[in-house]
């Protein structure tokens, strides 16, 4: 990744937040002790704004998979294991919001108007398309939110409804497409100077302004048919962008992390290198995140065709190990690494129903690794291997793999999508593919729906296989692990022959359990969830977490019988713009608008957003 040469404008932003990082500044070239809205160039802020748009989008992506049901933590792990149980928690909501707005959402427009004034269209046509997303990533989460004069001078700016923000959204995109299709004075800096998501390619950038339309135009399944730019399922539409979105991963829009620790570092409080991975940074680094069983029963046996994914071994945990005699049946073994098992937590026999699970401990005069409990049940949990992993640049380790105790007898492998040099999948051939796939499969026709759906499993085994050939070659030691070795031509093969099923078999179940693995630690996983309302046939599985029914505060923020469908507003907003926070209240169904602050009812997590439901 390039190093971000630019800075944090802390003028009138979303609520004048005052931020004690506004006196820090990230290198630029105009007058650097000095710096104003005036001085910044057009091409100094892109890479500011792809920054932190994309660590708002990461931050988000894992904390709704979590709960969602493919990771979770160990028993009382802090808020992201309260999430993996859907106990709602509000310290989760507040950093998605705070880096998009103040990170990047104060730059954009500046950065529009400057582009556009001096003819720099592509600047310009970037500007509207990260905006786009990252405004349809805040209705995602938060349902409504101010829009239109979010970034405006008033403080306490009005709110727009889902809708609103919806449908400029797309408007914004299709804004984005004409302007990068415009020639562009060859004197003017080249897109690629401030750019490092695609590193200047229009081409590709208008590839991914096609996917997120088709991406957002596809939320509308709940909707009555009709055209998109009425709020309305618009099929034709989508497909129509498909076909003009990525055609294979060399279209594909991918940041490549790197693990250099480099000066450059972010100003909003984290003072951390913006070189490495956002999902390093929230959930690689960190201890206790474990594989469930849904995810490894859909990995090692998907759809029960007894064959198992060639990503299984990437994707779930490894440890240094040594079978024993207590080892249980099934558990994997690679020579002297052990795979992890994954945790049950929609069963009625599932573990975190008493106490667990637990984390385990390494101590060779234990015998190795072990669990600190009496408990007899709670024994058998090192089977769970967690996801934490390492870096020889930012943490000065040796190579890529955690040691629990320091030494090699502990090592543990991480998992594909959280190391430190993990790629972001912004937008992917193998998306494309599966929302053509479900979208063909509603319409009747199942073979190009097959077609459509095994072209998109083929794209992420191979992208995945591309960063893992990357690793190995940048450390051969690495080959010896198998979360490392590159997925060989026989096993994908096999896999695609035989573990998928066939165009007389496809269902839509398997198309939505697919293209969540393909895209792994993304808020989409959520946005289909919610379309087809959490239904188990379609999300292979998957089940309400067990624990959910006995815990009392799991109870009063998602009662029985209700969804996870939106987070509550961030502090930030019912603190300091309270008076239009209550406003927007009567245009949400299902809001209590006789309580004092609606956004603050401990069941809001439950209402729809606007796209999620049959609303006009």
């Amino acid at each position: 990744m390039k190093s971000i040469r630019t800075l944090i404008l802390c003028g009138a932003t979303l609520l004048t937040l005052s931020l004690g990082s506004c006196s820090d500044w990230l290198d630029v070239n105009i007058d650097p002790e000095n710096p104003s809205s005036e001085s910044a160039t057009y091409q100094t802020r892109l890479a500011h704004i792809e920054f932190y748009t994309n660590s708002a989008n990461q931050f988000a992506a894992w904390r709704t998979s979590m709960s969602m049901g493919d990771w979770t933590r160990y028993y009382n792990g802090g808020t992201y294991w309260h999430m993996s149980y859907w106990n709602p928690q509000t310290g989760a909501v507040t950093t998605s919001y705070q880096w998009f707005f103040v990170g990047a959402a104060s730059n954009i427009e500046d950065m529009y108007k400057k582009a556009m004034s001096a003819g720099a269209y592509h600047y310009a046509g970037v500007a509207r398309i990260i905006n786009a997303y990252g405004f349809m990533l805040m209705t995602d989460l938060y349902g409504e939110m101010p829009y239109t004069e979010a970034v405006g001078p008033d403080a306490t700016p009005a709110y727009d409804n889902g809708k609103t923000i919806y449908l400029g959204c797309l408007a914004e995109l299709d804004e984005g497409i004409e302007l990068l299709s415009r020639g562009q004075d060859p004197i003017l800096p080249s897109l690629a100077e401030g750019d490092f998501w695609n590193n200047g390619d229009a081409n590709k950038w208008m590839k991914l302004a096609y996917l997120l339309k088709a991406r957002y135009c596809n939320k509308l399944s709940k909707k009555e048919a009709g055209s998109y730019k009425d709020g309305k399922f618009d099929a034709a539409t989508i497909l129509d962008c498909l076909s003009k979105a990525q055609q294979s991963n060399a279209d594909n829009t991918v940041i490549n992390h790197t693990d250099d620790n480099g000066t450059t570092h972010d100003v909003l409080g984290w003072n951390e290198p913006v070189d490495y991975s956002p999902l390093y940074s929230v959930c690689g680094m960190n201890a206790g995140y474990m594989v469930t069983k849904m995810l490894y029963d859909n990995l090692t046996n998907f759809a029960g065709n007894g064959v198992e994914d060639p990503r299984a071994d990437k994707i779930i945990p490894w440890a240094w190990s040594k079978k024993s005699a207590n080892t249980p049946e099934g558990v994997k073994f690679d020579g002297p690494w052990r795979r992890s098992m994954g945790v049950d937590m929609v069963s009625n026999n599932a573990p975190n129903l008493t106490s667990g699970p637990l984390r385990a401990g390494f101590d060779p005069a234990k015998g190795g690794w072990w669990i600190d409990s009496e408990a007899e049940a709670r024994k058998g949990d090192t089977i769970y291997v967690e996801c934490t992993s390492e870096s020889k640049g930012y943490a000065a380790k040796v190579d890529l793999l955690y040691r629990r105790n320091g030494t090699d007898e502990s090592k543990e492998s991480g998992t594909f999508y959280t190391r430190v040099s993990s790629p972001t999948y912004v937008g992917t051939y193998a998306e494309a593919c599966f929302i053509k796939a479900e979208v063909l499969f509603n319409q009747g026709d199942k073979t190009g729906a097959f077609t459509a759906y095994k072209n998109g499993i083929e794209a992420s085994i191979n992208s995945m296989n591309d960063k893992l050939n990357t690793w190995c070659n940048e450390d051969a030691s690495l080959k010896d692990c198998p979360s490392f070795t590159p997925m060989t031509k026989e096993d994908i093969d096999s896999f695609l022959k035989d573990g998928i099923g066939t165009a007389a078999d496809l269902t839509l179940g398997k198309i939505l359990t697919q293209k969540r693995i393909a895209l792994h630690f993304s808020v989409e996983i959520w946005n289909d969830m919610r379309r087809y309302d959490f239904n188990p046939e379609l999300f292979l599985g998957w089940g309400i977490p067990a624990y959910h029914a006995v815990n009392e505060g799991a109870q009063q923020g998602i009662p029985n019988g209700k969804y996870y469908r939106r987070w509550q507003q961030c502090s930030h907003e019912y603190n300091y713009n309270a008076a239009n926070l209550r406003a927007i209240g009567a245009e949400v169904p299902g809001a209590d608008t006789t309580s004092k602050m609606w956004n603050t009812e401990k069941d809001v997590w439950t209402i729809n957003v606007w796209w999620d439901s049959t609303q006009p």
